[in-house]
């Protein structure tokens, strides 16, 4: 079996020797560009690590792995040109670099290689693949759709938030999860263990991206923290700090949201001093705690020897920085 890292080495070695044959090569350089700058590649290592639970040979399928990787970026690549961001992993984005007519082109350009790339497997798996992977474009799709419309919104729910994160984040990792089962030929259980294993991390990796955009260390998290506080962003802090506030905590933190022209430090500073009176930082740990207990209850009833699933333990655990 192979290691999370040697999965890692063998996903950028080949994303690094694809060839890009077609014209106008000014369409296609941004799409090389985008994956190049390297990134943890999460989705194409659960996806290789699932289809290594049951076959020795992961190697077989790095091209319907490299798939989902392309896709993700696409999804980064419009989103970056939708909130108009002039950086990504400290490289500029390629509306940037290029222009937004090009980032547009070049995007659905990508989305359409990513189909191409998925289609490339066994005659006998591509229907039930692209079922799945064309269902879990169109959740992400939704998912960002009702992230733009919460920005709007003072009043959406816990539940809904849990909703919106699960099909932004979470369905694409337990699509990879599932299409690695489903080209291995694992039995339908399995595959929908792996599927519940995916969406549950999903779930707890999102949230805890959350939690540390407001208590993270600068230097661990990559990026300056306070983050979604200074947008107003609708996280499931924000969202269960309105819930749970008293008048005068409720009163304080909408003078925040409200506030056009402030100090970014004071309201980091304030906004986060009332999660911390409110009990949003303890209420956010449980939360996270709570889905990565389910997700180990799911890979613990894929039916394979528990030592060809410590690998895949062990790179959850990595992804959460917690003990599995």
């Amino acid at each position: 079996m192979k290691t999370a890292d040697e999965i890692l080495s063998m996903v950028n070695e080949f994303l690094a020797n694809l060839p890009y044959e077609r014209k106008p090569k000014s369409l296609y350089e941004p799409i090389r560009y985008v994956l190049s700058m390297g990134g943890k590649r999460i989705r194409p290592t659960l996806m290789l690590l699932a289809y290594n639970l049951f076959k020795d040979n992961p190697e077989k399928i790095l091209m319907n792995a490299v798939a989902l990787e392309t896709y993700h970026n696409y999804t980064l690549l419009h989103d970056d040109l939708m909130d108009n961001a002039d950086l990504r992993r400290g490289h500029e984005t390629v509306h940037k670099k290029w222009d937004a007519n090009t980032a547009i082109l070049s995007g659905d350009s990508m989305l359409v290689l990513a189909y191409e790339r998925m289609a490339q497997c066994d005659e006998k798996h591509l229907a039930k693949v692209l079922k799945l992977f064309t269902t879990t474009a169109l959740e992400i799709g939704e998912g960002q759709q009702f992230d733009m419309e919460f920005e709007n919104r003072n009043d959406v729910k816990e539940e809904e938030y849990i909703e919106m994160i699960r099909l932004k984040t979470s369905v694409l990792l337990a699509c990879a999860l599932k299409m690695g089962a489903i080209l291995a030929d694992a039995s339908d259980e399995d595959a929908e263990n792996l599927y519940k294993f995916g969406e549950q991390i999903g779930l707890a990796f999102q949230l805890q991206d959350d939690y540390l955009d407001v208590y993270g260390d600068t230097k661990v998290f990559g990026k300056e923290i306070g983050g979604d506080i200074t947008s107003n962003k609708k996280t499931y802090m924000l969202i269960n700090a309105f819930n749970l506030a008293d008048e005068v905590q409720r009163a304080e933190l909408q003078k925040w949201v409200d506030a056009k022209d402030f100090d970014r430090a004071e309201k980091v500073a304030a906004v986060t001093r009332l999660y911390n009176e409110i009990g949003i930082d303890k209420l956010a740990q449980d939360k996270i705690a709570y889905y990565f207990e389910q997700s180990k209850k799911y890979l613990d009833a894929v039916n394979v020897p528990a030592e060809r699933k410590e690998e895949l333990a062990k790179y959850a655990q990595k992804m959460m920085k917690r003990q599995y």
